[in-house]
């Protein structure tokens, strides 16, 4: 509750904002989540629509999804030494982070690396299967591994509602999958990379808020070692699943095109995996989910616009069913948040009123 300190001194010691001062401080943070947000759905919705032409286009039929993976990775940790530089040699116009590796911070950041290289290998797996359309349903688990991750990793647990909304998201995950059978499109090996691909984000959103606070709540730094602890990671697993001979054998290695198309990508890699970790800075694991589940269903239209794709009626439905039941449990949450910070309020204000009890009883009697 707002006070009105106007009629009465300000105590030694401390400072009071006026209503006013409340309120631009406000709208400055609401705009500055938003303008993350929205930088985020951008770069997302560009990188998915790159990828799917890379990985399953007519033109290219490269089949090294970890190869393209692997590069944009390269290019990311490129963009961060050249920026390092720039911003050493000029200060006053670019921010960036000296490029110093630490042997004690690429382990420290190789679980959240380990996850990372998991999230972004099955996404693209999972798109080269799948149609950007269905890219969605696919990858809608994402709130419902959050749940089951908080309550395995940080022992929190859910309220009944918020899992009510969770078999929401299952039923038309289902639902979805079922549709997309029916119209003769569906990919088994699609929707099982979709569900790992979600438990992987689930996973990599509660990782970096945690591994955040060993490089300073850094991002960029946060970034530079993720990539180059997944470069070391890609080459065994390129090796492994036999992709160097692909990339050897492709016919279109020397084409200026396919290479535009790579660096293309490899930039947005390194501007999604810094607007996802700046997502979660500014809000919150939970929040950069929904964010993105929300994100992909804009996405979903403009697929079927863009690929002319023609969707029955319950093929549609269950894009809304999983909506409903994200944005569902993004009231439950933000009700639940609320009443948490009311009630804290209350104890903090409770202790004031006592402290000040206290130090009226203290005084001696005149």
């Amino acid at each position: 509750m707002y006070r009105d300190y106007s009629n009465s001194s300000p105590k030694p010691g401390k400072t009071y904002l006026g209503g006013r001062g409340k309120m631009e401080s406000l709208v400055s943070k609401y705009i500055s989540i938003a303008s993350v947000v929205a930088a985020y759905w951008v770069i997302s919705i560009s990188m998915v629509f790159v990828n799917k032409y890379l990985l399953s286009s007519e033109d290219l039929k490269l089949n090294a999804p970890l190869f393209v993976t692997w590069f944009q990775c390269v290019v990311t940790v490129l963009l961060c030494i050249l920026l390092s530089l720039a911003g050493q040699i000029f200060p006053d116009k670019i921010k960036f982070p000296a490029v110093k590796i630490e042997a004690k911070l690429l382990r420290a950041t190789l679980p959240l690396s380990i996850i990372f290289v998991c999230m972004i290998t099955f996404n693209n797996l999972c798109l080269k299967y799948i149609g950007v359309a269905f890219y969605f349903v696919g990858r809608s688990l994402t709130t419902v591994f959050n749940v089951i991750f908080t309550y395995l990793l940080l022992q929190q647990t859910t309220s009944g509602k918020a899992l009510l909304c969770c078999a929401v998201i299952i039923a038309g995950f289902f639902m979805g999958v079922d549709q997309e059978g029916a119209s003769g499109t569906l990919s088994v090996i699609g929707v099982v990379f979709g569900v790992l691909a979600s438990a992987s984000v689930a996973l990599n959103a509660i990782y970096t808020k945690k591994v955040l606070p060993f490089v300073d709540n850094n991002v960029w730094r946060l970034t530079l070692y993720n990539n180059i602890n997944a470069c070391i990671l890609f080459i065994p697993m390129m090796i492994v699943f036999g992709e160097v001979k692909e990339i050897y054998n492709f016919p279109l290695l020397g084409s200026l095109n396919f290479w535009n198309w790579m660096i293309i990508s490899g930039i947005f890699g390194f501007a999604i995996g810094y607007v996802t970790g700046l997502q979660i800075q500014v809000t919150s694991p939970l929040t950069h989910n929904i964010s993105g589940t929300a994100k992909a269903c804009a996405q979903t239209i403009l697929a079927c616009i863009y690929f002319h794709d023609v969707k029955t009626n319950l093929w549609w439905l269950s894009n809304m069913v999983v909506l409903f039941g994200s944005a569902g449990y993004t009231e439950v949450k933000r009700r639940e948040m609320k009443k948490d910070h009311l009630e804290k309020v209350a104890g903090a204000l409770k202790i004031e009123e006592v402290s000040v009890e206290l130090d009226e009883a203290k005084k001696p009697l005149v």
